[in-house]
């Protein structure tokens, strides 16, 4: 099982320096307050990992939320106190 991801990570690997290396052209970005160029690859992988952090972020979220709501619920019902969604 592990060789085998191994071989598919080696693989994603691969393929991110083939579409890195024809993907070579810069790309001028326009922020407000800075300017940048970056190649075409390396500009689809700020993005896929800064869209990764914060869908991860998002999710951490709202996990976090649910189980304090449910802490928080229990709580009231052990003291015998009445329990409102």
């Amino acid at each position: 099982m592990r060789l085998l991801a191994i071989l598919i990570l080696i693989a994603f690997i691969a393929l991110g320096v083939i579409v890195g290396a024809l993907n070579a052209d810069l790309v001028s970005y326009d922020l407000a307050f800075a300017h940048l160029s970056l190649p075409k690859g390396a500009a689809l992988l700020v993005m896929l990992v800064l869209g990764w952090l914060l869908g991860g972020l998002t999710a951490w979220l709202g996990v976090s939320s649910k189980h304090r709501r449910l802490r928080r619920s229990e709580r009231k019902a052990a003291k015998g106190q009445a329990v409102t969604p």
